[in-house]
Parts: C-alpha cells; structure tokens; sequence
C-alpha cells in the first residue's frame, strides 16, 4: 500500500450545463481547494448517442432527448483547449472522459496525460482498444460491472502493457451509506495488482476520507457550486465550500499513514503524561497497625509517584500494614511489613 502521491480530482463533469464561461469559473474556484486534477466528460451526441437513449434522470425542461441534452453540452476543440490551457495556468491537471472514438482523437489533439473511463464504458473493448493505441494510462472506473467483467476488461488493458489504475465505484446518484463499496478498495489492489482509488457519488466527504484509510491513492467525486444547482449530478456533488476540509483531512490521513512513529513500540513520549494520569495505590478507610489488607481496603489516585503503582496491587493483598493509615492516605512499600 502506497501513500506516496494521492490525486485529488475534482470532477466537474456537466456541471457546467453547457456554458463555457460556467466551465472556467469551476476550474476557477477550484485552484486553491487542493485538488490535484480537475476532470470534464467530452460528448460528441453524433458519435456516441442515438434518437433512442433515455435519460437516466429526467431533470431537464429544455432537452427533448438525452441526445438534444449532449449535444448542448459539447464545446469545440478551440474551446476544449482553452479550457485545458486554463487548467494548467493554475496548476491542475486537465482530464476528460471520453464517450466515443471521436471524443478521444478530439482529446489527443489537446494532448491529454491519461484516460479516464466511466463505468458505462468499462466494457467497451472498441474504445478500450482506441485508447491503449495511445499508450496512455488509464483510469478504469469499476461501477457497473461484475468481477467477471472486470476481470476481463483489466486483461485486455494489461496484456497490452498499458498503465493502468482502477477506481471502486458505485453507480448510484446519489450513493448512501451502505453502498459505498469500500471494503472492495483493498480486495481490488490484491486482485489486479495495481494502483486502486474510489470514485465517488455520495455527495459527501466522509466516503473518500475513508478510502484514503483502506488503501484508495486515488480520488475522484463531481463537485458543484450549490446542490441546488440544475443537472443531473447535483445531488452526488460535494459543494465546492466543503472542498478545503476534504483536502486537509485527506493530507492529515495521509501523513498519518506514512508516519514511521509506533507509539506501541516506544512510548516514552508519554512519560510526562502517564506521570499525570497513572495512578498508585491508596487506602480506602481508616486502618489500624497490623491490619491485612484486602482488596476491599484499596483505591487508586493520581499521580502514580506517590505510592506503589496501581498495577501492582495484588503484590500488596495479604500483607500487613506496619503503621496506622488515614483514609486515603497513599500506600508505599514503607507501610508494610516485610
């Protein structure tokens, strides 16, 4: 398990609804949250979609079809590379989806550093074979398919010596508790051997910090400016405001993780601290030379130097008290008789 570089990517996805200066105002506002990469879909509704497609949910009142719906949300290369170029001016990673052969030969004329697949296309061996052409890596999103699928899906990429990566993902907007599918994270890395994140649709962080602790080096959730925002992702986005508190636990967890310090192994950092809470053994009562003590007459109280220590005290059961003690007086091995 490596902890080594996490990327944090930031999908904006259609959450722009088609309107470029939308689309830089995301990349925008998520240049100090963070996040490492900032991911758009590319749809070209000719190549990729039909009259025929439904919609997986009907949320827009100006779309006649899923395919009017993609078609509005395409942007030309000049415009793709704009975006691109505004990505890298502040420093994030420009990634995109592709949703059609022809979305990745507009993707390669950008000159894109990796491919990430959705869910829907893991099991696209056309596209699949058009991408590895390009010797890139690629990000496999696992959502939709069986390990059966996925076994073969993962095959096909590595036989052909591609880099490949794999994100545990659950098709649900939005994914509830319960259906995370986190425990996968380190079922995939023993499986495939290969570097695993989490795709995520919650709409919340707590799923991704999670990840980060079972294994996940890579991170990917759609961010929004408002939930209430119109789309079909608003929902499973987490607001752009929640961003910072996200990061910083990420890097928190992170260093943790990396942290070579085993405080079960050496403790003494704690020495001062123990001398604090510890405790040592006390009398409960008022008792008379020659008393035996039982463990009825004992107590613990702060701090542990100040008689025998309370771990001790069945050294102390059975023995005789050498001298009158006061309730709550501590007991010290002077007390007792030899």
């Amino acid at each position: 398990m490596s902890f080594d570089k996490i990327d944090i990517i930031a999908e904006i996805g259609q959450s722009h609804d088609g309107s470029l200066g939308i689309a830089h105002s995301y990349i925008e506002a998520l240049a100090n949250t963070g996040v490492t990469a900032v991911k758009f879909q590319t749809h070209l509704a000719e190549a990729e979609s039909s009259e025929y497609e439904i919609f997986r949910k009907k949320f827009s009142y100006e779309d006649s079809s899923r395919y009017d719906y993609w078609k509005r949300m395409e942007f030309t290369l000049d415009q793709w590379d704009g975006l691109k170029r505004h990505c890298e001016d502040v420093g994030l990673e420009f990634i995109s989806s592709p949703f059609s052969n022809q979305a990745v030969d507009l993707l390669e004329k950008l000159g894109v550093k990796r491919y990430k697949i959705g869910s829907g296309e893991t099991n696209n061996f056309l596209m699949l074979k058009k991408i590895i052409q390009t010797k890139k890596p690629i990000l496999l999103s696992t959502g939709m398919s069986s390990f059966k699928e996925l076994d073969k899906s993962v095959e096909f990429i590595k036989k052909r010596k591609v880099d490949l990566s794999i994100l545990q993902c659950t098709t649900s907007y939005p994914t509830i508790s319960g259906e995370w599918g986190l425990k996968l994270i380190p079922e995939l890395i023993k499986r495939y051997d290969t570097r695993v994140g989490f795709s995520d649709h919650s709409g919340e962080i707590f799923a991704s910090l999670a990840a980060v602790t079972l294994g996940a080096s890579i991170l990917e959730f759609h961010v929004v400016f408002d939930k209430k925002i119109f789309g079909p992702d608003s929902e499973s986005s987490i607001e752009i405001r929640d961003l910072n508190q996200l990061v910083n636990g990420i890097i928190k967890i992170k260093k943790d993780m990396l942290s070579k310090t085993n405080f079960k192994i050496d403790n003494s950092k704690f020495k001062s601290l123990k001398s604090i809470f510890e405790k040592s053994l006390a009398v409960n009562k008022n008792l008379k030379k020659g008393h035996l003590l039982t463990f009825d007459d004992l107590e613990s109280k702060k701090p542990f130097n100040k008689g025998i220590p309370a771990k001790d005290y069945k050294l102390v059961i059975g023995k005789k008290i050498n001298k009158d003690l006061n309730e709550w007086d501590f007991l010290t091995n002077s007390d007792l008789n030899e």
